[in-house]
């Protein structure tokens, strides 16, 4: 379609790719999504300046070649579990290695769930409007035999990116097909960049109260401790590799966290039932992940071994339906 202003939602192609644009030409920001890959956000520009930080050059590079940047999904699993299993209302369910859809980390552990680099997205819908432009995909998880093999719930789920200014609102729906309750354990793993600073020079604001306390295999041992963070932290000579929750909200029930370089500023706002934060940013790397969880690592079995009452599910019948939000600033 011909962009108008100020906004525009198409369909386009990159490097081969078929992708979705999002574009406001008041703030000059562009948002790409590449449904076939996860249906990530892989790039966010403002003025030309990225905002999420990505490990290629180019989209074609990522599927060639799969690798965490931009905004991966993380369901149904979101993180590590503590073994190929998981409980779901009283009910051990056995993973399945050999269907070669999981990843385990370095410690043999399986990783991010079986979406992020899912291929099975359908967009159902483009729309602008005089304040946004938006781009609806669906995955139906219950028409394919390998995810039910490792997932048996039948479900749908449905994202909505909307880009407002140099604001992307990220709306995800689940709706629950089964006949029992579906355990809510997903998150995003975004990734983030400033470029007008070092990474020495970055400030951070981590909202939250609570740290919690991991074992030698990043496994949450049920223990929780006070943040004892400075406010802003200072990513001069830091590293955080944290999972935090008791996140401080206003009094419209979000939570903000923050990094900062000199002008530009990137927020990541939490919507009421993203309970849990990891935050990450690894010594050597001009990057920072502030990741929305609905839950603890693990928090399937950590719910079964009554350390972590605070599990999520989604009624059968039912749907659920939460937004975090990404507010780029200073650009």
């Amino acid at each position: 379609m011909a962009e108008s202003a100020p906004y525009t939602a198409e369909r386009v192609t990159r490097d081969g790719i078929d992708v979705i644009r999002l574009y406001d030409a008041g703030s000059k920001t562009e948002v790409l999504i590449a449904p076939s890959y996860g249906n990530n956000s892989y790039q966010m520009t403002v003025n030309g300046k990225p905002v999420f930080w990505e490990p290629a050059p180019s989209i074609a590079d990522l599927k060639a070649k799969p690798n965490f940047g931009g905004n991966p999904f993380l369901a149904p699993w979101a993180n590590r579990l503590s073994e190929d299993a998981f409980y779901a209302n009283g009910v051990k369910f056995k993973l399945q290695p050999e269907l070669n859809n999981f990843k385990h980390d370095g410690n043999g552990k399986p990783i991010h769930g079986l979406l992020a680099y899912a291929t099975e997205w359908e967009v159902v819908g483009l729309k602008t409007g005089a304040d946004s432009a938006e781009a609806t995909s669906r995955l139906d998880f219950g028409k394919y035999p390998k995810y039910l093999a490792q997932f048996p719930f039948n479900h749908v789920i449905e994202m909505t990116y909307r880009l407002h200014g140099s604001e992307l609102q990220v709306v995800t729906s689940i709706e629950n097909r089964a006949v029992d309750p579906m355990p809510l354990s997903i998150g995003f793993h975004p990734y983030f960049q400033i470029t007008d600073a070092p990474r020495d020079e970055w400030t951070v604001h981590v909202a939250a109260r609570e740290h919690v306390m991991l074992s030698d295999v990043l496994i949450p041992t049920g223990k929780r401790e006070p943040v004892t963070l400075a406010d802003p932290v200072s990513m001069r000579g830091s590293q955080l590799d944290d999972v935090f929750t008791g996140l401080v909200r206003g009094a419209d029930g979000l939570a903000e966290f923050w990094v900062k370089g000199k002008s530009q500023q990137i927020s990541v706002v939490y919507g009421p039932t993203y309970q849990v934060a990891v935050v990450y940013a690894p010594p050597g790397r001009n990057f920072i992940c502030f990741e929305p969880m609905t839950g603890l690592t693990n928090a399937m079995n950590l719910n079964q071994q009554g350390l972590y009452p605070e599990l999520q599910s989604v009624p059968a019948g039912k749907k659920w339906t939460e937004s975090f939000w990404i507010r780029a600033t200073g650009y």
